[in-house]
Order: structure tokens, then sequence, then C-alpha cells
């Protein structure tokens, strides 16, 4: 990576620490309790997936002190992502890696190709997709808040080899109080007149 490219996307990601604190939270940026410790996170194969999503955490939130983490995606060819949904106190901010991502963000949608960045901010809502025949592999970054343990918890833990089958009442059980614990909030659908 360039040296102007790595200090751009440091800038914006710095950005989006802040915004999320100040702008967002309505409170000043005070240094923790706890100095931050440096940490290396080491070269890694590109994610994959096995014809659905996956997801790798690379930054744990007890790393950053709670403001920030990050995780790497894997989206298959002609994937949908969750339901549209909004977060009541998460911002999200995602970069792709590899392929392109659509994403719904309020009544719009917005496609993000290879290099391009897009921020979420809570409240609104949104969800992504793949809607190519490429995979798509992304880096979605998550501020204040440990939103690595909801993925990791639905994505690693809720399985049925874990005794929770797909549609079992204690998997939707398990997601509900995740939703409820995280803040995410699924709107109801809307119904249509066939009128």
């Amino acid at each position: 990576m360039e040296r102007r490219e790595f200090i751009l996307k440091s800038i914006i990601l710095s950005a989006a620490g802040v915004l999320s604190q100040t702008a967002l939270g309505g409170g000043e940026v005070t240094p923790s309790e706890v100095p931050l410790k440096p940490f290396l996170i080491p070269a890694q194969a590109p994610l994959g997936n096995m014809g659905g999503m996956e997801i790798r955490t690379l930054i744990r939130s007890s790393m950053t002190n709670g403001t920030y983490s990050n995780v790497e995606c894997a989206v298959a060819p002609k994937m949908m992502g969750p339901p549209p949904h909004f977060h009541k106190e998460l911002d999200e901010l995602m970069y792709v890696a590899d392929g392109k991502a659509s994403i719904l963000i309020g009544d719009d949608i917005v496609e993000v190709k290879a290099g391009g960045w897009h921020f979420r901010p809570r409240l609104i809502k949104h969800t992504f997709w793949n809607a190519s025949d490429q995979p798509l592999r992304f880096f979605d970054m998550y501020f204040n808040q440990p939103f690595e343990e909801y993925l990791e918890r639905i994505f690693h833990e809720l399985t049925a080899e874990n005794g929770f089958p797909e549609g079992s009442e204690a998997k939707r059980k398990e997601i509900n109080l995740l939703n409820e614990k995280f803040g995410l909030i699924f709107p109801p659908r809307l119904l249509f007149s066939t009128r």
C-alpha cells in the first residue's frame, strides 16, 4: 500500500471513530483510563466462503478499549445479507476488498465496488447483499459496541452442530436475546395491498 493511501485510510478510520463518539453520541472524546496497547494482526489468506456467508474477527473491541472492532466477511455470489435493520448505538464502516456490495441505506440502494468505502450511522435502516456473479469480500468496522461478539455467536455458536438447527425455537429465542442485547431493530415487513 502506498504511503498516501495508508494515510488517507487512517484519517477515514480516525474520523469515523471521532464522529461516532462526538457528533452522534453528543459527548467529547476523552482518553480512556486504560491506555491502548499496540497490537499486530499478521497477514492471513483472504477469507473464502463455502457457498454462503462467513466472518472472521480481526480486531476485538477489547483490544481498543471498547471503541472499535473489525471483521472480515465473505459473501457468495447472489447471496442476501441480513433482513433490513438498524442499530440503536452501533455505527458501521465498510471497506470492500473484492467484488461489489449492494447496500440498502434508508430508501436508497448504493453499489460499492472494490476499493470503496461506505459509512452507515446508527438509527438508519440498512442491509447488504451480493447481487453479482463474483464473490464479495469486505471489512466491516464497528464503533462503540463489541458487535463482533454478536456475529461470532450467530455464525459460529448458534449452529445445528451445537444444538441450534435452522428454524428451531431454541435458535429463535437466542437470536431475539442477542438482538435485544445489541440494540438491533428489525422493522416489520411492509404489507402490500393487492388492489
